[in-house]
C-alpha cells in the first residue's frame, strides 16, 4: 500500500502491524464496527464529506485518540472526504499520557500553547497537513452540528449523553486507560488502548475501502 506521501514510515510501519490483529475482533466488537463502516459508506454514496465527532466525558484521552486514528486510518486507505472531531461533555486537556502513547505510535505532536487546555498540532508525516487539538465540547462551534456521526467511546458520555442533535449515535465504548494513571502499568495500558483504537479504526476503515 502506497502511504508515503500520507503517513510517516513510523506511523505507516505502526498501522501495518495493526491491521493484522483484525482477526483477533470479536464478532459482538464488530457490530458498533461495521455499524459505523456502514454509515460511512452510505454517506458517501449519499455525496459530500463525512464527518465523525468521537465523544467521551472529558475528551482527554479515548476521544482524541480515536480522531487521530480516524484521521491515519483514512490516509493510511486513501479514503477521501472524511472528517473527524473529537469532543465531551465537558472540556478539560489533552492528556500527556495519550499523548506519549500517540507519539510512540508515530504521530508527530507539538505544544502550540500552553495553559491548564493547551493546544497541540498534530501532523501524521512531515509534510501532512496539520491538525489542531485541545479539549472541548462535542457542541463546539467549531465541530459539525448536523448530518455527522457521534460516536460514542466512553460508556459514561453514551449513558448521559442520551440526546445528540443532528447526528447518528454509534455506541463504541473502549475501556477507560485512566484507571491505571500512576501505577507501574500506566505507559502500558496507553500503548494498549492506542493500540486497540488504531486495530479497531483501522479495521472500520478497511471495511469501506474493499465495499467502494
Amino acid at each position: 500500500m502506497n502511504t508515503e506521501k500520507n503517513l510517516s514510515s513510523r506511523l505507516a510501519q505502526y498501522c501495518d502491524a495493526a491491521v493484522k490483529g483484525f482477526d483477533q475482533i470479536s464478532e459482538r466488537r464488530k457490530l458498533p464496527l461495521d455499524a459505523l463502516a456502514q454509515y460511512i459508506l452510505s454517506s458517501i454514496q449519499a455525496g459530500g464529506s463525512i464527518d465523525l465527532t468521537f465523544i467521551c466525558t472529558h475528551n482527554s484521552r479515548r476521544s482524541h485518540m480515536a480522531q487521530l486514528w480516524a484521521l491515519a486510518a483514512v490516509a493510511y486507505y486513501g479514503i477521501d472526504n472524511v472528517q473527524s472531531y473529537s469532543g465531551g461533555t465537558e472540556a478539560t486537556a489533552f492528556n500527556k499520557s495519550a499523548i506519549k502513547a500517540m507519539e510512540g505510535a508515530g504521530f508527530q505532536i507539538t505544544k502550540t500553547q500552553d495553559g491548564s487546555n493547551p493546544v497541540f498540532e498534530v501532523m501524521l508525516s512531515q509534510n501532512s497537513k496539520s491538525h489542531k487539538m485541545w479539549s472541548k465540547k462535542y457542541d463546539d462551534p467549531l465541530n459539525p452540528s448536523k448530518n455527522f456521526a457521534a460516536v460514542m467511546v466512553c460508556s459514561d458520555a453514551d449513558q448521559n449523553c442520551s440526546f445528540v442533535p443532528g447526528a447518528t449515535r454509534i455506541a463504541m465504548p473502549f475501556d477507560d486507560p485512566k484507571a491505571f494513571d500512576g501505577t507501574p502499568s500506566e505507559f502500558d495500558k496507553y500503548a494498549e488502548r492506542c493500540l486497540q483504537i488504531a486495530t479497531e479504526i483501522l479495521y472500520v476503515m478497511n471495511q469501506v475501502k474493499n465495499a467502494q
